[in-house]
């Protein structure tokens, strides 16, 4: 098993995974580069949700020769991804190579940096578009974001999955980098969720990212700077 209990968190371990990661923190991995490795990661991450959190079920299947005995996943027509605009696209898109078949929500949500964080540590969030489908009790809904840092974004993009929908069979926030304060704000708001991250880095510096962390996901990903 390749996803690891860490307390605060659940770890994916697998080989690709880190190594994945690794490419994507050097400064030196451009654009191209750098998106691709975040439909990598995303993929790789949603293979070790479906060993880790989906069960299987025998089935019988006619081969050219005679029949046998084979196993299939159950649930993968009940997944809903939840896409935190922007830098969860290219990590969705990987997602979706592991539940091609999975119903997809957005949610644009970005915090206030100008403001600075409060005396609880977390930044004003504006939402400015929400779009999700029908979440149903038999579902495992994967929020999905490749920064989890102060978790104030992730809070506000739960509330919104949360009021729309009932109890889902698992609600995953799936992040490539987490910060610890994250995790555990997100934890703390959201218990029912697991929270599954690649990493989980040293602490925030006085700006609110992650460190050593990988930068701004959205913009190494878009070339936005």
């Amino acid at each position: 098993m390749t996803i690891e209990d860490r307390g605060d968190a659940y770890l994916v371990t697998h080989a690709l995974a880190t190594d994945t990661l690794t490419k994507l923190r050097s400064v030196e991995t451009e654009q191209v580069a750098f998106r691709k490795g975040l439909v990598k990661l995303g993929r790789i991450c949603g293979y070790e949700i479906i060993d880790g959190r989906m069960e299987t079920q025998y089935v019988e299947v006619q081969t050219p020769l005679e029949k046998t005995m084979g196993e299939r996943v159950k649930g993968l027509d009940d997944v809903v991804i939840i896409n935190v605009l922007r830098a969860a696209t290219p990590f969705v898109e990987g997602l979706l190579k592991a539940f091609p078949r999975a119903r997809q929500g957005v949610i644009s949500a970005s915090r206030d940096e100008e403001a600075g964080r409060n005396e609880a540590g977390e930044f004003p969030i504006t939402i400015d578009y929400v779009k999700l489908p029908e979440i149903n009790e038999e579902d495992t809904v994967i929020v999905a974001d490749p920064m989890l840092a102060t978790g104030s974004t992730m809070n506000a993009v739960l509330d919104h999955v949360t009021e729309q929908a009932p109890d889902p069979e698992h609600l995953i926030v799936l992040s490539a980098v987490s910060a610890p304060d994250g995790l555990i704000r997100v934890g703390e708001q959201f218990p029912e969720a697991d929270l599954l991250t690649v990493a989980i880095d040293d602490h925030l510096d006085d700006n609110g990212f992650i460190v050593p962390g990988l930068g701004d996901a959205g913009d190494r990903a878009f070339r936005t700077t």
